[in-house]
Formats: C-alpha cells, structure tokens, sequence
C-alpha cells in the first residue's frame, strides 16, 4: 500500500474532531486536547498529513517539553510514515535553542562550542556572584532570576521594575552572573529559550532563515509555555501563522515555575484567523472516573468550556478512604492494591506496573514505601535522583564540557580536582585571582607567559600538564567516530587517570565505590550508544546510518536528564507527585493525601497574598486534582486523613474541598479495603476446602 493510501485510511480512523485537527493544515489552529484524548496520535497523524500535502519533512517541527516525550513521538511518527520521520525536527523547546545557537549563535558573540550550565553550576556562580558562601540563599537568587528569564527580563529590566531594595540588590546579582556567563561562553537552561529569542528578535536574516526552513510547527503541551516560549513561538511561524498548537486549559499546572494562560488568551488576539478544535473524547478511563474530573474542573474560569466524555462504560464507582494517619493510609493502599491484584471471577491478572500512588509533595512518599518493603511489593519512587545528578557522572561531564569548551570555568575547577592531581585550593585560588586581573578564562590562564610570575615553577608544571592533556583528550574526541572507537577512548581515558582507583580511596565501602564505577561504565556505553547514531534524543532524528563523533554528543549533553532506556517497563508500582505523574496512566490510582493545606496546598500561609492571588492559587490546585483523577484508567481511590503530621506535631486532618467537588455518590464512596482484602482470602480458602472435599470424595 502506498504511503499516501496508508494514511488516509489510518485517518479515516481518527474521530471527527481529531479529523479536523488533522486536515486544517493552512492557517494557526489551536487543539484543546482534554486528558486522554489522544493527542499524540493527532501530532503524528499531522506530521504525516503536512508531508503528504507538499512539505518536505525537514520543514516541519514538532515541539515538547520532555525528551521522553520527544522520543515517544518519534517513534510514533516513524511507525505511521516511515523514513520520512528522520527529517522531521521533534525535540524539545531547549534542543531547538540549542539548534539555533549552534547555528546562528556567533552573532550574538558565542562560539559554536559554548558550554551548558547544570542547576549547580549555576548555584556556584551565583554564590560567587553575590559574595555568599550559603548555597540556599543562592539557590533562592537562582530561583527569582530564572522566574524574571522566563518572563523575558534581562537585569537592567529587572532592576527598573524591582519592587524593593531586596530585588534591586538581586538584579545587580544578575548583572554580574551575566557577565560571568558571557565570560564562561557559557548558557544556563533558561538562556537556551531567551538567546534564540534575542536571536530572531533582534536578527531580521536569521529570523527569516528559520521562518523559510520550519514551514509548520506542532507545539505539543501548549498550556506550559512560558511568556518568552511564547514570544519565541510567534517570531519562528511569522505572520503567516502555519503553527499547530495542542493543549489542554485545566491541565495547566505549572504556574509556579512561569508557564501562564496567558499564552492561550494571546493566540485569537495575535492570529485572527486561528481555527480552535476540541477534542473531548477519552479514551483512557471510564465514565465514572470522568464524571468525577468534570465536577471538579467545573469551578475554574473556562477559556473554552469543554466536557470529558468515554465510551467504555460506567466502571468502578471512584472510592474515598478515609484513615487515621498516614501510616494507616500506606496500609489502606497498600491493601487496596493486593485485593485488586489477588482479583475475583473473572477478572484479568494484574502486574504490578498497573498500579500508581499519587500525591502532592515529596515528603509523603516515605510512609508508602515502608508499607510496600513490608509486604515485599515491588515499587519504584518517580522522579528520584537523576542519573546526570550522580557525582561520579557529573565528573566526567564536567571533563567532557572542558574538551568542547575551554572557557568554562565551572567544568575547569571540577575537571581539575577529580581526581586531584596535587593541585591545591591555594594554587587554584591563586590562578583565579591571575584569570580575573587579566581577565581570562582559568583554562586561559595556564597558557599565559605570566602566570609564572605568581605561581612556583613545580606547581605550574603541573598546571600546564593539565592544560596539555586536555588538549589532547579535545583532539582526540574530535577525530573518534563511531560506537566502538568511542568507548575504547572512554575507557582508556578512565583507565589513564585512574578513576575507578579514585571512586574506591573515596568510599569506605567497596560495595559503594563498586556501585559507583557500575554508573560510569552504563555512562561511556550509554555516550558510545550515540555515537553510533543509535539514539538521539535532543535534537531531531538520528538513523542508524549516520555516526557522530564524540565532540558532537558531548555537546548535547547538559540537555539530558537522564538514561531513559535503564528505566523501561519495570514491573514495580509507580509512586509519583502529581506534576511528575502528568502524561502518564495507569489502570488503578490511589490518589492520596487529600487533605485541605497538602491539597490544595497552604493557601492562607502567605503573609501579604492578596485575595485574587489565593483565587489563582486555588484554581492550578484544582488543575492539579483534576490531573491526578485523569491519570486513571479502571479504578480510583482517593485517601484522606483524620489527623496528619506537621513538623512533629499531629493537627487535625480536613477532607480536601475537592473530595465534595467530586459529587461522588454517597451508596458507594466508602470503601475498607483490608475488609475487602479479608472476604477474599476467605472466598479462596473456601473455593481451596471444597477443591480438597471434591478430590477427596472422588472414587479412587
């Protein structure tokens, strides 16, 4: 069948409304995907439909948030066209800024080889920056300054519209980070979204070079951009507007870190001509799950008002539990999932991977996870440390950045302590002081005929040793190509500076250390993998074909957080936040902890909020609910506490105004799993008697 009778009759399956979305390829449209109602489905069957009416696939994009989701896409795509996905650009918003910088970023005077920042880069030169040895403070400054990035504020704006002497005295702060970046040749993640920006903004030849290469883009989770994603967005469609935006108003639950509603208002205003398409089936849960999610929606302001709707029946009514604290709420759902899993009649076995615990903050996973080691289930905690956060790991990035980028200065210290080469803080100290008199970068800074001037002639020795063998190293990753070359130079490199006898002098544990070493070795296969051009999960499509070199993936590495492939399809329960949890689905969720000041969340705590603040507040605290009940397949049950924990004390536990909201009925809210659980093992040890009795009774 050719490509053009498959899709067509892969459309011809879509409904209506994801139809329409799919088939309006020539102006702005805007597609209110509701929860569950495939929308991923829409942007590949899109990407399909604008190649088959004429575009070449390298001209269209499609934009997400997360690399997982990225991936997912991808490989969606490649299953409904084929080879015509690898030209397509599916990455997320900060890959694409990377894209753009590489390419066009000299004009705003960075090298191609500039340096990604991770959170603690950023929080080491914001203590230097500020003249603060406290890492909290630094990372509170790091905080507001990312807040005033996202809004499109650079420090100078900052400073103008600051609101007292405290925020007069950080945007001075942000002066001087900035400085430091620029010196660096060095971006932090907010950066990857604002330079592009200033890049198109300020640019009128780059901008109209990207506007003619991305003749359609497809933004997927619309609803968490942030003022400058959006202003980004606007400058690379232009005012011919060819741009797909999906999103979903009432799951827009990322307001604390800059995403605003403000983008959906914005569009009909800026594109007159933008088609709106709803799309309000679901195909995740069931009838009652949804009825239980439109009520609470309900109270929010609606942009454009929508209902959730399914057609696989009623199901399950959702349940409330309520219990004592929350230990006894860990034993109820850890109880609630046995006796679903145990099963009765006819119902399908269940793995473990169908179930989810839900909650609001971090901090509530402990009692959980107790119950499950207690009863020998399986689980894992999502959203836990990050591979890329893992010190052994940030090591050798830190090394790899300095290959690529030799001013930065972050990766420099890092580089140059692990493992220590006998180069003390007092000669590091001194080469800082020489790097900022002349105004070099460190690694400048040992190439200089006068650094012997403040530094002994045994100490510099070992100083331009360094600086040496960088070099090399930066030569070398140059010219290897290929998976197998790559790890062969890893490993040699690893084994030339000792690294693995650095990881055990550093543990009093062998079995620590041992662990450890494991993370590197996954690390150098995981970075040869891409050198193969087996996966590219950062910027556009890699084909098995294409190799790279290992120059070009150190490159793209600050932008991954981690080694997705080590976490597929474990057979664990799931236990999440609710903001880790969204896009993900499971057939049975315990949605626990709802309770008025955990969620919603402290609403009257804030000294000085005003009342329209609190109002707004309340309403991402209802998006958020009305996400955690969407996860849900099959069943729902939602947990409450009679009494709960506040520091070390107990206060008394207030059913969440959103278990009302729910308008559940009340014949059968209540449920008592463990009773649940008792009348199944005794139906078993019924139906396992009058097995015995009928095989004792048979003639032998």
């Amino acid at each position: 069948m050719s490509f053009a009778a498959s899709l067509a009759q892969s459309i011809a399956g879509l409904n209506v409304a994801q139809q329409e979305a799919v088939n309006y390829l020539h102006g702005p449209c805007l597609v209110l995907a509701g929860a569950g109602s495939g929308k991923t489905r829409v942007i590949t069957h899109k990407i399909g439909r604008l190649i088959q009416a004429g575009l070449k696939p390298e001209q269209v994009a499609a934009i997400t948030f997360t690399n997982k989701a990225a991936a997912e896409m991808r490989e969606r795509a490649k299953g409904l066209i084929g080879k015509s996905a690898q030209g397509v650009l599916i990455c997320t918003f900060h890959a694409l800024g990377v894209r753009m910088l590489r390419q066009d970023g000299a004009v705003l005077g960075l090298k191609p080889q500039f340096s990604i920042l991770d959170s603690d880069d950023v929080t080491s030169i914001l203590k230097d920056a500020g003249g603060s040895t406290d890492a909290a403070t630094a990372r509170q400054w790091q905080w507001t300054i990312s807040l005033w990035k996202n809004q499109g504020l650079n420090a100078a704006q900052a400073e103008a519209q600051a609101s007292d002497a405290q925020e007069r005295a950080l945007a001075r702060i942000m002066a001087r980070y900035e400085e430091r970046l620029s010196a660096y040749q060095s971006v932090d993640f907010d950066d990857l979204i604002g330079l592009p920006l200033k890049l198109l903004r300020d640019h009128a030849e780059v901008r109209e070079r990207w506007q003619t290469a991305l003749r359609h883009v497809l933004v997927d989770e619309y609803q968490d951009t942030n003022a400058t994603q959006y202003e980004l967005l606007k400058l690379l469609v232009g005012e011919r507007g060819r741009f797909t935006a999906v999103g979903d108003d009432d799951q827009s639950i990322y307001g604390w870190r800059g995403a605003t509603l403000d983008n959906l208002k914005k569009l009909p205003e800026d594109f007159a001509a933008l088609k709106v398409v709803k799309l309000e089936q679901n195909y995740r849960s069931t009838s009652a799950i949804l009825r239980a999610a439109n009520n609470v929606i309900g109270p929010n302001p609606k942009l454009y008002p929508k209902t959730l709707f399914s057609e696989l029946g009623e199901g399950e009514p959702v349940r409330v539990i309520d219990c004592d604290n929350e230990e006894h709420e860990a034993e109820r759902a850890v109880a609630r999932i046995q006796s679903l899993r145990a099963g009765h009649g006819d119902s399908p076995h269940r793995e473990w991977r169908d179930f989810a615990i839900l909650y609001r903050a971090n901090h509530q996973a402990k009692p959980f996870e107790k119950a499950l080691r207690r009863a020998q289930i399986p689980y894992k905690v999502s959203g836990g440390q990050s591979f890329f956060d893992r010190a052994e790991v940030k090591d050798l990035c830190a090394w790899l950045r300095l290959m690529v980028n030799n001013d930065d200065d972050p990766a420099f210290m890092r580089a140059i302590t692990s493992p220590k080469r006998g180069i003390g803080h007092a000669t590091l100290a001194a080469l800082g002081s020489f790097a900022s008199s002349y105004k070099l970068s460190l690694f400048e800074s040992l190439l200089s005929n006068s650094l012997g001037s403040v530094l002994s002639g045994k100490t510099l020795g070992s100083l331009q040793e360094f600086g040496r063998y960088v070099n090399d190293l930066e030569f070398r990753a140059r010219h290897t190509v290929g998976a197998e070359p790559a790890l062969t130079f890893l490993m040699d490199w690893l084994k030339d500076m000792g690294y693995e006898q650095h990881l055990y002098d550093a543990e009093d544990s062998e079995q620590v250390a041992a662990a450890r070493w494991s993370n590197v070795i996954d690390f150098c296969e995981w970075m040869a993998q891409r050198c193969g051009g087996q996966i590219d999960d950062t910027a556009g499509v890699t084909t098995a074909a294409e190799t790279k070199t290992l120059l070009e993936v150190v490159q793209t590495i600050a932008l991954l957080s981690t080694i997705s492939e080590r976490e597929q399809d474990q057979n664990v329960v799931t236990l999440s936040t609710l903001h880790a949890s969204k896009g993900l689905e499971w057939p049975h969720v315990v949605l626990a902890g709802c309770v008025e000041g955990l969620l919603p969340f402290k609403l009257d705590d804030e000294q000085g909020a005003g009342s329209d603040d609190l109002q707004l507040r309340l309403q991402e605290e209802r998006r958020l609910m009305y996400v955690g009940i969407t996860r849900a397949q099959r069943s729902l049950a939602v947990s409450w506490l009679r009494r709960r924990k506040k520091g070390r004390d107990y206060i008394a536990g207030v059913p969440s105004r959103f278990i009302a909201e729910m308008a559940l009925d009340k014949s059968t809210v209540k449920e008592d799993p463990r009773e649940k659980l008792r009348a199944l093992r005794a139906e078993f040890a019924k139906r396992a008697a009058e097995n015995e009795k009928t095989q004792a009774d048979r003639p032998t």
